[in-house]
């Protein structure tokens, strides 16, 4: 097999195991409030949110040390044990235990840091300046999948149940279980590149320029604790550079409302009784069509991207009214007390009469708007800090996390109102700074192609 096909089927294993790991996670987070909330046991005082913030905290943290463990271990046994740990969380429901849930919750915190770091590694390591704009494509399809077999299956096997009992509860976590641990083992089939190939590039980058372009200089590997200094080094100069204060907003914008479709309306949907006996079972459609939603935006804004002659900000703008439609809309559809409702629901309603139809519908537009800004957060991202790329994903993933842990914490206490009104202000702010961010990288390429002639 040729290198070129070697690499791009490490690239579709790669997006398989992460559509199997996510698929059982994704379809996790979506039910584990309605699903708690449906658990009686004298036992057990959890909260689903609550989980989430403590994930999403950790994860933020954990980006610091996450490059050491995959320089440690590498990024195939980094994928493995990270989904190891995934599908303990998971497996956790069959039986919850409030000590149990906390730990596993933590775990997966630590967890993602690693898995996400190996992620961006191993597609670094199998694509090149030509391939890397379609490799990401593809992951970011195949990912996305995630979201339709777990809805899929919650819709079908939930249908019609007003109430989840404890059997319901066992089957669907011990089946997704037995999903996360299939993509966790399909990493296993991950070739390895050629030493050669690889080696080189990751020998280069950890040397001075001078050296790189002189085979006559030989410079001594840094240890792993003084590359890993240097990286939190670099993360802290670039998390306070101009251009990264600004996209931070857009960036915190974006794990504001992870938390909301991920979590929170999912539980919204299944809270409102005036939906009928099928309320539960919408939890599972909803997600599928935050997916469809996710895939055309990806589809459209991600692969396609090259092809975008008028710049970011249109479809970031776009991204922008899509959301604030879909709050709208929800503002209306579903009531002020959803998120907040016991386990046999909610009887209240918004300003309409509810509509399932609306609700599927808020559903794609928060998967379309949200593909919007995160396509053109890592297109800008990667462009501004090509060089340190490694150093600011991880501010972006710090800025991201750290505001999911916030949101799934506040989603605790706060009504529906308030949850899309905190969403409504951050994404106006969150917009405007990523139009003066963009408009500065274009000022900077007008300025270098003047320069030039």
């Amino acid at each position: 097999m040729s290198p070129e096909k070697k690499t791009l089927l490490n690239i579709f294993i790669l997006g398989i195991g992460f559509m199997f790991m996510f698929a059982a996670f994704q379809t996790c987070g979506n039910i584990e409030q309605t699903v708690i909330k449906s658990f009686n046991s004298t036992e057990f005082h959890g909260s689903g949110y609550t989980s989430m913030a403590i994930i999403y905290g950790v994860f933020s943290a954990s980006n610091l040390i996450a490059p050491s463990v995959v320089a440690v271990i590498g990024p195939q046994l980094s994928l493995f044990f990270s989904g190891l740990v995934y599908s303990g969380y998971i497996a956790m429901f069959i039986h919850p235990l409030t000590w149990s849930f906390y730990t596993a919750s933590v775990l997966v915190g630590i967890a993602a840091a690693v898995l996400w770091t190996a992620q961006g590694n191993l597609l670094t390591i199998n694509s090149t300046d030509s391939t890397i704009g379609r490799n990401s494509g593809i992951f970011w399809a195949l990912l996305q999948f995630s979201l339709f077999f777990g809805n899929l299956y919650i819709y079908v096997a939930w249908h019609g149940k007003a109430h989840i009992t404890n059997e319901d509860r066992q089957k669907v976590f011990i089946l997704l279980t037995i999903i996360s641990l299939v993509g966790s083992f399909l990493f296993f089939l991950i070739q390895r590149m050629e030493p050669e190939s690889v080696s080189c590039e990751v020998t280069e980058s950890l040397l001075p320029k001078e050296a790189s372009e002189s085979n006559s200089v030989v410079v001594e590997p840094k240890s792993l604790s003084v590359q890993a200094l240097d990286a939190f080094k670099k993360a802290v100069q670039l998390a306070v550079t101009k251009e990264m204060l600004l996209l931070s907003i857009s960036i915190a914008y974006t794990g504001l409302e992870l938390t909301f479709y991920s979590g929170v309306y999912g539980t919204c949907i299944g809270s409102m009784t005036l939906f009928g006996d099928n309320a539960k079972s919408l939890i599972g459609l909803s997600g599928i069509f935050i997916g469809i939603g996710e895939i055309l935006g990806g589809s459209m804004f991600g692969m396609l991207n090259q092809f975008n002659r008028f710049g970011r900000n249109p479809v970031v703008f776009l991204g922008l009214l899509t959301h604030f439609l879909a709050f709208y809309l929800i503002f209306l559809n579903i009531a002020s007390d959803a998120p907040l409702a016991p386990e046999e629901g909610t009887n209240l309603q918004g300003f309409i009469t509810p509509n399932v139809s609306v609700a599927l519908l808020c559903s794609f537009l928060l998967g379309l708007g949200d593909s919007c800004f995160n396509t053109q957060l890592l297109s800008i991202v990667g462009f501004i800090f090509r060089e340190d790329s490694a150093p600011a994903f991880a501010v972006f993933k710090f800025a991201q996390s750290i505001t999911a842990a916030v949101a799934f914490f506040y989603s605790n206490y706060l009504l529906l109102q308030w949850q899309l009104l905190i969403m409504v202000v951050v994404g106006f702010i969150g917009t405007i700074s990523f139009f003066v961010a963009e408009w500065m990288v274009v000022a900077r390429r007008r300025d270098s192609d003047y320069d030039s002639i």
